[in-house]
């Protein structure tokens, strides 16, 4: 078992519990079913207690001197919930299949996020092993499953999580999530867990209880900042990094998704951020791990490359700016942010070309300027889709608004993303055209759940709907129920057939040309729903793309055909392209 600093420790001794409390003088732990045992503190904060006869089963919890009875912050299973007692888990008791898997290169993930309540009807981690020969069948070679720490409720997006060390017990137990990893890496799958490391959930975090875990010197949207940077910052810092390690060794996960990362606030010497990337790529040894983060401000200084082309830091970003520029041009929507994408299809160009549409350029949405230079950088820093959970579910009723639009501008838009050379991601059921909705929720107690309803309606005010009086309610176990893919409707589905077709070509003929590529020299040209873009990538060999997202014939200057033909939706007739129309090709330099 790795060594880790918090959460029990098995040593020949007995069972080793360790709270640190520096806010208390004492600490006692209370064990089901036997009295309370006073814990022996320490000057540096910390409360230990060894325990012969505690075992794996064992259930704990500590009490605090005002007689208050909290759950370890570094639970392994919480099976009653966030406010329950912890257990004690024997993770080394998993014995592998895959013992000698150490991951994929980056430039081969095609990634499927996927939310475990939803994915299937049971909602466990079992019952998602089931369905990856699916996945594997036609191309998916990444899980990237939403948070996992165990949030109160009976369900949740996972953002609201309390014990970061905890899978949430509505899933399974933590061997179960070994089983699935164990599962995917069989068949050749990469994992990945989306991780909040910016705020705590508002109910079950007991933690300010006994330790300084928040500063009201940073403000975040969700209140006081957690404190990384002030007194007693260093264990709080070692709490997190702990974390994330935990599941890179433990679970032997490929790397994260890191959510929000503009919102962790620190002045640290060495920011959190820097401090995470560091401590997981030495943990990992010489795995293959990938770090991916979610970043409202577009700052490409995360992802800057080495003199190799490694990543120094983060290995990518999702990228929202591809997303929206298909978006329109699929849906025809510009209400609220969409309206700053508008236009010609030089926003496209441009995001394909160099990453950011937003480098520094003012953004009236955001009422400022947005991003970085990011031109710099090799496409595969950047992840791509046309749906995820928050752009499905940030409207008013969590529609999967793409399902409804015109069949031939949506297969145009997922032959864009899908064969460009930044790495695609589906979100779950995408594959099949799924109409499920897939709507914020959660399961509070009711002052709570008033909050959220409130809350939802303020923060996404803008956006169409969210006046509507019949607004879904996010925390009705109907609006949960909606979520859940139907896979009876998999059969049926010719879409399937069009995302094998895509990931095939994408495998045999775009993945060869990432491999050691570089920023990709790329220039783009529009002329209306046109546009052009040309990739210099691995072997000096040229990456080609002609499109026409719009419902009448394009035409763009000078152009002609260059290098063998790879995908083709649509016609060119002379300089013409027809509505909708997408040709992919490859050329020597």
């Amino acid at each position: 078992m790795t060594k880790m600093s918090f959460g029990p420790a098995f040593t020949e001794e007995g069972t080793l519990f360790r709270l640190w409390a520096p806010l208390h003088e004492s600490v006692s732990l209370k064990i089901e079913g036997a009295d309370p045992r006073p814990m022996r503190a320490a000057e540096d904060g910390w409360h230990r207690c060894t325990v012969t006869d505690a075992r794996p089963g064992t259930r704990y919890r500590f009490l605090l001197p005002d007689g208050r009875e909290v759950p370890d912050p570094a639970s392994r299973l919480q099976p009653q919930d966030v406010h329950g007692p912890s257990e004690v888990v024997d993770l080394s008791s998993y014995h592998w299949k895959m013992d000698d898997w150490t991951g994929r290169p980056w430039e081969e993930m095609v990634i499927y996020e996927m939310h475990i309540g939803c994915f299937t009807p049971e909602g466990t981690f079992k019952a998602a092993i089931e369905r990856l020969d699916h996945l594997q069948s036609f191309g998916v070679t990444a899980l990237q499953i939403m948070p996992l720490s165990e949030f109160p409720g009976r369900y949740g997006w996972g953002y609201d999580g309390v014990l970061p060390y905890a899978p949430d017990a509505s899933y399974g137990r933590p061997e179960d999530f070994m089983a699935l990893v164990d599962a995917a890496h069989e068949r050749g799958i990469c994992v990945f867990l989306d991780v909040v490391y910016n705020h705590f959930g508002p109910d079950g975090n007991h933690i300010p209880a006994y330790a300084p875990l928040f500063t009201d010197h940073h403000k975040t949207p969700w209140g006081h900042g957690i404190n990384y940077d002030g007194d007693g910052s260093e264990m709080i810092r070692e709490f997190i990094i702990e974390n994330a390690i935990y599941w890179i060794t433990e679970f032997r996960l490929d790397g994260f998704r890191f959510d929000a990362v503009h919102a962790i606030k620190d002045d640290s010497n060495e920011h959190l951020l820097r401090a995470l990337a560091r401590r997981i790529r030495a943990a990992a040894g010489n795995r293959h791990v990938h770090l991916v983060v979610e970043n409202e401000e577009n700052d490409s200084d995360l992802l800057q490359r080495d003199e190799n082309g490694e990543a120094k830091l983060f290995t990518a970003q999702w990228n929202d700016d591809v997303h929206h520029v298909l978006h329109i041009a699929a849906t025809g929507e510009t209400f609220g942010y969409y309206a700053d994408y508008a236009g010609d299809a030089g926003n496209l160009g441009r995001a394909l070309a160099e990453g950011f549409v937003f480098q520094g350029e003012h953004m009236p949405y955001r009422g400022g300027s947005r991003g970085k230079p990011s031109g710099h950088l090799p496409p595969t820093a950047f992840v791509s889709f046309i749906q995820n959970h928050d752009q499905i579910g940030n409207r008013a009723l969590g529609d999967r608004v793409l399902a409804s639009s015109p069949a031939d501008a949506v297969r145009a838009v997922t032959a864009i993303y899908l064969l460009a050379p930044g790495i695609p991601m589906l979100f779950m059921g995408e594959e099949w055209g799924a109409e499920e909705p897939f709507p914020f929720f959660c399961d509070f107690d009711e002052d709570l759940n008033e909050k959220v309803r409130k809350g939802r309606r303020e923060e996404l005010s803008r956006l169409p709907g969210f006046d509507a009086e019949d607004l879904l309610d996010p925390t009705a176990p109907s609006t949960f129920a909606a979520a859940k893919l139907d896979w009876s409707k998999l059969d049926s589905s010719e879409t399937l057939d069009f995302y094998r077709t895509l990931l095939d070509v994408r495998r045999r003929k775009i993945i060869p040309l990432l491999k050691g590529a570089g920023a990709g020299d790329a220039v783009y040209r529009s002329a209306g729903s046109a546009v052009a873009v040309d990739w210099t990538l691995a072997g000096s060999r040229r990456l080609h793309l002609r499109a026409n997202l719009g419902n009448e014939a394009a035409m763009l200057p000078e152009e002609r055909h260059e290098g063998e033909t790879i995908f083709r939706l649509g016609n060119l007739d002379g300089g013409d392209l027809a509505p909708w129309t997408v040709i992919w090709s490859v050329s020597e330099a």
